[in-house]
């Protein structure tokens, strides 16, 4: 038996692995143990005292097993009792995992192969089961734990049982049994993770690969490897202690064999760990970044097709699946016997980087493509500061600490790449991610729909009986109106022609949703769009701009309606384009912003009021948006007013924290699109005050940051900005103040000092007249009446 037929089945295909023996039907003969457990697991739900179910509920088949093997049923159910009773005794466990001739036994633990479950006492059988019930669908299993000292058991994940001499542990769930509560541990990331000895315990004599894994124990007995009395004993059971032990020790083990190794070749394996390239593989719950990028930037449409080359475990493939899509997947290591299949879209999602051999990986990237109909997406990882946990150079790379080989790219560098070999102008849709498309158009329109603002369709503001009587039928219009921004031509719309038999033509029943809305507010719409594809026109400079034959009808259509012509709508991005090479016109830009928060050297920005720009400004972030692709999750932009620089901020609680903490940044120089990353914790973070600078006022929380901020500076805690710009100078400000954030709003500290509660109140009382004076004198020289004069 292979360790992977067992290891990832599903919920029915355990049962029967666990079970065989009944499920296979009475062909085989089941045991006294096998009829307990059968008669015990048709109890209901375990209850105590135990139910068993009526004789005449099971079928004449087992009535001649139970009468052959017990004399009666009623004796049957004796022995079932005793073996319910027991299920809810710890001790009873205990002793049954002692006096078990299957599995590992420890002092205060039995392990046991999931193959080698059949073969326990039924009440160990039937105490897995009714932890296996807390676990939905059951996970990977190689491994159970029973725990002799406390009511758990742990289900152990190790992916290579079979062909790694000692396999690391991968994944853990810890059940507790009574309650049904999962703890979870995941260690394939783990740079030095648990690994196993002498596996042969774990299994049945049976198991295909006992001699094998018997034979390479008694080999490393021979040797004192195993040996309890050294000092090392204790640090043998990680990957990286158990290594070290090997090299120490001047021996390797291949193939199950323990080899000797000469001074050279000591020194190798202590330098270069083999790659293991299926370590990299991570078991996904939920969709992998791009994946998940994919679906959310609309390259999914209805009946989509989807390959994953090099699926790992296959999370995507199940969480695309169900969401309704075909999926299939190929991985050499975890599914090599599935067929290539060309698909709609195709997904090469960390793989590159993972491949030492640079051959390998480029004809990995060229097969994938190979496979793709329409969109091929390429993922890898992206230098940033923690590369410099591998251990060793290796190649263009590094060695991991788990034998797995990593090439960090530059951002710039992979879309390089990833153009050459395919000769093709790949897409970034964020950091580390790019998109190819087959169709160029396509390509275009995706380009172009990037740099779509949201634009909100105009008010209805007249009552038009005939508006009235048909805006359902003109709803559709008034859509494509909002989105592209000019009228439909030919079959754009679906409903032209229904449209067009009650009104006649497009135009008359654009007239009529003019007369009841407010009409200027459509030219205002007309115009963002303009400065859309402006943005995008503009942008496209930088590659080779497409001639107009490549780019899609409705983009054709867009330029038409809008500009006249496509010449002029270049001419006008050109333009709009060489204003960058002006600092002092970003600078102007920035300064004359009615939008975000302006600082001495800088513009900050909210990712949502971007599109709201200068469209200068919109093209200026443009041109490191196209090119590198922002950081995931930004929630703030910076435009560096003394620097060709923009910044990509990243808050992650912005909504709902008052202060939000900055957890990363990342900057990119225009000059020569260098990057540079950095990560903040503690009390040096910096943070955010008066938050609803940074929004426009339809930002949903808008008022609520504003509120926040009158009340700051009533208190004063606004008045010392250069001491609160981290959280430790945050926090002291509000211990000064005796102030405490809850929700968005200030509270008295509960336990403030009266004294100091008294000389805070009053100093506040002094600003507020302060205030009011200077507004009451502003008033008098402006000619204005104040309430005291009236």
């Amino acid at each position: 038996m292979n360790s992977h037929d067992v290891i990832q089945c599903s919920s029915d295909s355990w049962d029967f692995a666990i079970n065989h023996r009944l499920t296979r039907g009475l062909n085989v003969h089941p045991t006294a143990d096998d009829l307990i457990l059968y008669l015990a697991l048709k109890a209901v739900e375990f209850q105590l005292p135990p139910q068993i179910n009526r004789f005449s509920d099971l079928s004449a088949q087992w009535h001649e097993e139970i009468d052959r093997t017990f004399g009666s049923y009623q004796q049957a159910c004796v022995a079932v009792n005793q073996l319910l009773l027991g299920l809810h005794e710890l001790r009873a466990i205990a002793h049954c995992c002692h006096q078990s001739p299957i599995g590992k036994k420890l002092p205060v633990a039995l392990y046991v192969h999931i193959s080698a479950l059949n073969r326990l006492d039924p009440l160990l059988r039937l105490y897995e089961h009714l932890a296996r019930q807390a676990l939905n669908p059951p996970p990977p299993t190689t491994l159970i734990k029973f725990h002799t000292d406390k009511p758990i058991i742990s289900y152990l994940f190790y992916p290579d049982f079979d062909t790694d001499a000692h396999p690391d542990l991968a994944t853990s769930y810890q059940v507790l049994v009574p309650r049904g509560r999962v703890n979870f541990s995941n260690y394939t990331n783990s740079n030095n993770p648990p690994i196993l000895h002498r596996k042969e315990t774990f299994v049945a004599a049976e198991y295909p690969l006992y001699e094998s894994f018997n034979q390479l124990t008694k080999m490393e007995e021979n040797l004192g490897l195993l040996s309890k009395k050294t000092r090392l004993y204790s640090s043998i059971g990680t990957r990286q202690g158990w290594l070290n032990h090997l090299a120490r020790c001047g021996v390797a083990i291949q193939d199950h064999q323990v080899v000797y190794l000469s001074d050279q070749e000591v020194e190798t394996v202590r330098i270069t760990p083999r790659i293991e390239r299926h370590k990299a593989a991570i078991i996904r719950k939920s969709l992998s970044r791009p994946v998940r990028l994919a679906l959310e930037s609309g390259l999914f449409r209805e009946n989509s097709s989807f390959f994953d080359y090099g699926c790992g475990y296959g999370g995507d493939l199940k969480q695309i699946s169900d969401r309704g899509y075909l999926s299939a997947g190929w991985d050499p290591y975890y599914s090599p016997e599935t067929p290539q299949i060309v698909s709609e879209i195709v997904n090469l999602g960390y793989v590159i980087n993972v491949i030492e051999c640079q051959v390998e990986r480029r004809e990995a990237l060229i097969r994938a493509w190979e496979l793709t109909q329409r969109v091929l997406i390429v993922a890898a990882q992206i230098l940033i500061d923690d590369c410099d946990r591998g251990i060793i150079a290796y190649g263009d790379g590094v060695i991991t600490n788990r034998n797995t080989f990593q090439k960090y790219y530059q951002q710039e560098e992979l879309k390089i790449y990833i153009d050459q070999v395919l000769n093709v102008d790949s897409i970034p849709i964020d950091l580390g991610v790019y998109v190819v498309f087959r169709d160029e158009s396509e390509a275009e329109d995706f380009r172009a729909s990037r740099f779509r603002s949201r634009v909100s369709s105009p008010r209805i503001c007249a009552q038009v009986k005939r508006f009235e009587e048909y805006q359902e039928l003109l709803q559709p219009l008034i859509e494509f109106l909002c989105d592209r921004g000019r009228l439909p031509v030919g079959a754009e719309l679906k409903q032209t022609s229904e449209i067009e038999a009650e009104f006649g033509t497009i135009k008359r029943a654009f007239k009529v949703i003019m007369q009841a809305t407010n009409s200027p507010e459509w030219e205002q719409v007309a115009d963002r769009r303009r400065q859309d594809l402006l943005v995008y026109l503009a942008l496209s400079h930088f590659g080779k701009r497409r001639k107009l034959s490549d780019l899609s009808e409705q983009v054709k259509n867009d330029i038409k309606g809008l500009f006249g012509s496509y010449k002029k709508a270049c001419a006008l991005a050109d333009v709009m384009l060489y204003s960058m090479g002006n600092p002092d016109i970003i600078a102007e830009c920035c300064y004359n912003s009615d939008i975000g928060q302006k600082r001495q050297n800088s513009l900050w920005v909210h990712i949502s009021a971007l599109e709201k720009l200068d469209p200068l400004l919109r093209v200026y972030e443009g041109c490191a948006h196209r090119t590198i692709g922002r950081l995931e999750g930004t929630t703030l932009i910076k435009f560096h007013i003394k620097t060709p620089k923009i910044t990509y901020l990243f808050y992650p609680d912005f909504d709902t924290n008052p202060h939000p903490v900055l957890q990363t940044k990342m900057a990119i120089d225009l000059r020569d699109l260098q990057v540079s990353y950095r990560s903040y914790q503690g009390a040096n973070a910096p943070i955010l005050y008066a938050k609803e600078a940074f929004v426009t006022p339809d930002y949903p929380s808008y008022e609520k940051f504003a509120k926040l901020t009158s009340q700051e500076q009533d208190w004063g805690l606004l008045d010392d900005k250069s001491a609160i710009q981290t959280l430790g100078g945050w926090l002291k400000c509000l211990e000064e103040h005796c102030a405490e954030i809850r929700g968005h709003r200030v509270y008295w500290r509960s336990d403030a000092d009266p004294y100091q509660v008294k000389l805070i109140k009053s100093a506040r009382r002094n600003r507020r007249q302060k205030s009011q004076s200077v507004t009451d004198h502003t008033g008098s020289e402006n000619g204005e009446t104040t309430p005291s004069e009236e």
